[in-house]
């Protein structure tokens, strides 16, 4: 007898049914094909003992699994739910009263036969709904992930019990349903840290918030202690809130990853990613042998902080630039391509030497000739290139630590970055893919960042005292602009100008000799 359902595979972001055959017939052995992998094979052990432990059998005659379409590669665990049913339903143990095959089942048993959560909730259930299936029958513990999909029925099962009960008609689960536009209101500006916190350092809030604006990288450099990583933390707080469209993109990466844990649903905040220095190239931009998300795809609509940028491998920093320039990572194999998307703003933060008190106002560097230069030369220019901001951090006086003074919440910061990402999307509205003033191609910076004659003789003298680099000259016109969109004005004047000209401390000859 041949018994079928339907469970999925997860490529890149995105979902594919794979349709569970099992077919019981004369013979012996079990035999599972369609390309699984160690862990999918695995789980005739898994079926057999669950199966055991609840009083059912494993047929002692030939039974096949296929998992179609057979050219494709199935990984993981979750298969095992779905196969356990059909071999139940294939060998006549069980009559159901539910058709399985109107159901999308995936779950790992334990031995025990209770369910473990998966992975790749998200898409699944994205999927499943898009096909037109009934249900999604899971892990209890992934069912707030699931219901964030609506007009799909998500069962939750804690034991194989419970779901061969539920098809069988003897027991009735109701699906659960959330309301994703209320949870999401109700989260959607839930930040911990907060720039109040923050006493002093606002030349650094103003840079950020310009950065914020209009979607800039940027690289702090100061000394040990100065609150550059303290900074970096507070930045998601102030980007604009996530719309419904995004929140649901990043919720799809981080379930693909397994990042979202237990009881886990809908991501409302702009996720803040910090890796350590000693991160792999894959682990950083994905990969792997069946390729996972890394960093950078994680970061996306968020922050990705690059604590001391010169201790990270260079070959990690390299194979950044492409995916700061195109917001994707495409990951290529020899069968095929996976595509996670990438578009994060880059905080980085360095010393300014490896003693780290190279232009301090008080301790002295103790850095040989040269060893300054080669510092931060471990930088490449390629990928300094891609960072519109550099802003030179100098530690906190104690004044300004134990003083009462007020400082400006992350809420009021946030409503003025919010207005001038409001005037860009009416600038680019006929633009489509570019979204804020750090995307716009160097064609556009020459039609949308025009100075007057006044601003182009003081950008002139910048570039030839300080020594700017002509890579500096777009980036200067970008910061600019938004600038001029934070102030509610339509040209860019000089005093915009020359606020963008500090931000370039990197590009200047000789800053470190």
């Amino acid at each position: 007898m041949l018994a079928k359902t339907f469970g999925a595979a997860v490529y890149g972001v995105n979902a594919s049914l794979i349709t569970i055959e099992v077919v019981v017939a004369q013979g012996l052995h079990f035999h599972l094909v369609g390309l699984p992998d160690s862990a999918v094979k695995e789980s005739e052990q898994r079926v057999e003992a669950s199966l055991k432990f609840f009083g059912y059998r494993m047929p002692r005659q030939k039974v096949v699994v296929n998992l179609a379409p057979a050219d494709i590669r199935k990984e993981g665990s979750a298969y095992d739910l779905p196969i356990a049913l059909c071999v139940l339903q294939a060998s006549e143990q069980i009559t159901t009263t539910r058709n399985i095959e109107d159901y999308v089942i995936m779950g790992e048993l334990a031995l025990d036969g209770t369910l473990r959560p998966i992975k790749g909730v998200l898409p699944i259930a994205i999927e499943a709904r898009k096909r037109g299936y009934k249900g999604f029958v899971l892990p209890v513990e992934n069912t707030l992930e699931a219901s964030i999909v609506n007009q799909l029925d998500v069962i939750g099962v804690s034991t194989i019990q419970e779901a061969i009960e539920f098809f069988e008609g003897k027991r009735e689960i109701a699906p659960l349903e959330t309301d994703t536009r209320d949870l999401f209101m109700s989260q959607i500006n839930a930040y911990d840290a907060d720039f109040s916190h923050v006493q002093g350092q606002e030349n650094i809030k103003r840079a950020l918030e310009i950065a914020a604006a209009g979607g800039h990288n940027v690289i702090m450099i100061g000394p040990p202690g100065a609150g550059k990583t303290m900074l970096a933390k507070r930045l998601p707080s102030i980007l604009p809130p996530l719309t419904l469209q995004e929140a649901l993109e990043t919720t799809k990466i981080h379930s693909v990853a397994g990042k979202l844990g237990t009881r886990a649903t809908l991501i409302a905040t702009r996720p803040y990613r910090s890796p350590h220095h000693t991160i792999s190239d894959a682990a950083l931009v994905g990969g792997g042998s069946f390729p996972q998300p890394g960093e950078i795809s994680l970061a996306h609509n968020g922050v990705l902080f690059l604590d001391e940028l010169p201790e990270f491998k260079r070959s990690a920093l390299e194979v950044m630039r492409q995916p700061l320039e195109d917001r994707k990572v495409s990951i290529s194999r020899a069968k095929w391509a996976v595509e996670f998307p990438a578009s994060f703003m880059l905080i980085a933060s360095m010393n300014p030497c490896p003693c780290g008190y190279y232009n301090h106002p008080e301790k002295e560097c103790v850095c040989g000739p040269g060893v300054v230069q080669r510092y931060l030369a471990k930088i490449s220019g390629p990928l300094l290139d891609r960072i519109d901001l550099h802003v030179e951090v100098t530690p906190v006086s104690f004044d300004q630590m134990t003083g009462n003074r007020p400082a400006e919440t992350s809420e009021t910061i946030r409503t003025r970055v919010m207005r001038a990402r409001d005037s860009q999307t009416v600038r680019f509205t006929d633009h489509p893919g570019v979204y804020s003033n750090a995307m716009m191609p160097s064609q556009m910076v020459k039609e949308i960042c025009v100075i007057s004659d006044a601003g182009r003789a003081l950008l002139k003298t910048a570039m030839e005292r300080l020594g700017l680099s002509a890579r500096a000259y777009d980036r200067i016109l970008k910061v600019s602009r938004t600038i001029a969109d934070l102030s509610g004005t339509d040209e860019i004047r000089i005093e915009h100008l020359a606020e963008a000209i500090q931000y370039r401390s990197l590009d200047r000859e000789n800053w470190a000799g």
